[in-house]
């Protein structure tokens, strides 16, 4: 699928990857990298999954907004990523997602409906597609 590029991120990571520097080329972040302490890190930084979930969240309820058009009313709307990660059968390390979209002005139909146009229309949601386990849900509150 050819991509019409209009905005390309640079970011750079230093140091040991999970343990180390990441900042962004126009300085806008400049984080402390940090394994969480369940996978034996101090949790004292940033990990890369903590930065996925964050940025599928705002995409996500960025793509709910514009696919809602006119024809749902968004108003109050948010979305929650979790991105757990974990042994694969490989024998490496695999991601899973969870996405809940809240909607609070529409009902429980309209809700599921505009989460799964949502998550068909996310360039998150395309970029994992059929590469990780995504468990999407709407919900009123």
């Amino acid at each position: 699928m050819a991509v019409d590029v209009k905005y390309t991120a640079e970011a750079l990571a230093t140091g040991g990857g999970r343990e180390g520097k990441a900042r962004t080329a126009d300085g806008a972040l400049d984080l402390t990298m940090a394994p969480p302490k369940e996978l034996g890190g101090s949790g004292e930084g940033i990990n890369p999954e903590q930065l996925f979930a964050t940025g599928w969240a705002a995409c996500f309820l960025g793509a709910t907004k514009k696919v809602a058009g006119d024809d749902y009313d968004t108003t109050d709307a948010s979305v929650g990523v979790k991105v757990s990660i974990g042994a694969d059968d490989d024998g490496g390390f695999g991601l899973a997602a969870e996405i809940e979209v809240v909607l609070p002005k529409l009902d429980q139909a309209a809700a599921e409906e505009l989460a799964e146009k949502a998550h068909a229309f996310c360039p998150y949601s395309k970029a994992t597609r059929g590469n990780i386990e995504v468990k999407v849900t709407a919900a009123q509150d």
